[in-house]
């Protein structure tokens, strides 16, 4: 399994040493356990609590409405395997691990291994092309050079890829199961998704039949990528991307490809603490409720070297985010 993102890095003598040290002396670095087992226990509560409603109310399309609350609570089990696959949220490698499977693979039917690889390289490059598989080749064109020498259906998606960014995102959970299920490295972990699919369709089946079964997959997968849209593109997306080659050091790797959003508590609940994305960056084996405790910190030490720090709302990120797809697709044509 990579381990790359899972260690807070140790960068003597560079520019990011000295917010390290500071870092380490406020005691941030630590786990919080109790805190985790908390937020996990409601999380998972409300999701079984939701899961046991559809059963109730039963065989009707109003069933439909529960999409929306188990697609909201499907995410936030999403973002606790994103804090597993840190080391966030357990002292021992075994129980991160077994916590990965059960949460990843089990409850959500992702793999647990498959998702750490992946997300493993985007941290150690973020926006880099050939090395971050967040902006490789795919619907949409993140670059000038991934438009070129496509098909006509691919030309004419690069030419719209704007407009049509959030549709997109809807299929953004397909796409994941997809590349889990395809990619999953062991009889292990495709017998635990087995798992998954079994009590995922047998519920549903159980409460409301073939029919409206179907239609409910469909709306809660399509809520489920959307939110993770908002959760995860306006970090980076229509930030700076590196030029190939370049031998950026650590701390400008991470901070000036990396967009924070602005917000209060129901923004850092909502994005599950994905909005402090450059904090989180810099320290990935950081506890997500301490990420906002360092952002002063973080964001006086790049005043300090003259760094820029990206901040922006919501909005304005996907503004960015859209804009920058539109410059591309315009290249394109």
């Amino acid at each position: 399994m990579t381990e790359a993102l899972l260690d807070v890095p140790s960068r003597t003598g560079s520019d990011f040493a000295p917010l390290l040290e500071k870092v380490r002396a406020r005691g941030l670095l630590r786990l919080r356990r109790r805190r985790y087992a908390v937020m996990i226990a409601f999380d998972l509560l409300a999701l079984a609590g939701v899961w046991a409603i559809i059963q109730v109310v039963g065989n009707t399309w109003w069933s439909l409405f529960l999409a929306l609350p188990l697609a909201i609570f499907t995410v936030r089990m999403i973002f606790v395997a994103h804090d597993v696959g840190h080391r966030q949220v357990a002292r021992t490698s075994r129980v991160n691990k077994v916590a990965g499977y059960v949460v990843g693979d089990v409850i959500l039917g992702l793999s647990a291994r498959w998702w750490i690889d992946k997300h493993s390289r985007h941290h150690a490059n973020p926006n880099l092309v050939g090395k971050d598989p967040d902006v490789g080749v795919g619907a949409l064109c993140w670059t000038t050079d991934q438009a070129m020498g496509r098909g006509r259906l691919m030309t004419w998606l690069g030419r719209h890829q704007g407009r049509l960014f959030f549709p997109l995102l809807m299929l953004e959970a397909l796409n994941l199961h997809v590349g889990s299920a395809r990619l999953a490295r062991s009889a292990r972990e495709l017998a635990l998704l087995a798992v998954h699919v079994a009590g995922y369709l047998g519920l549903l089946l159980w409460a409301m039949g073939p029919g409206k079964a179907v239609v409910f997959i469909l709306v809660h997968q399509a809520l489920i990528g959307l939110h993770l849209g908002c959760a995860f593109a306006p970090g980076h997306k229509g930030m700076v991307m590196p030029p190939a080659g370049s031998r950026w050091d650590f701390l400008r790797k991470q901070v000036l490809t990396t967009r924070n959003v602005k917000g209060g508590p129901a923004t850092d609940w909502f994005l599950g603490g994905l909005n402090y994305q450059i904090e989180h960056h810099l320290f990935p084996g950081m506890p997500r409720p301490n990420l906002r405790h360092i952002q002063p910190l973080v964001r006086a030490h790049c005043a300090e070297l003259g760094l820029s720090y990206a901040e922006e709302p919501l909005v304005s990120s996907f503004g960015m985010t859209i804009r920058h797809l539109q410059s591309v697709g315009r290249a394109e044509a």
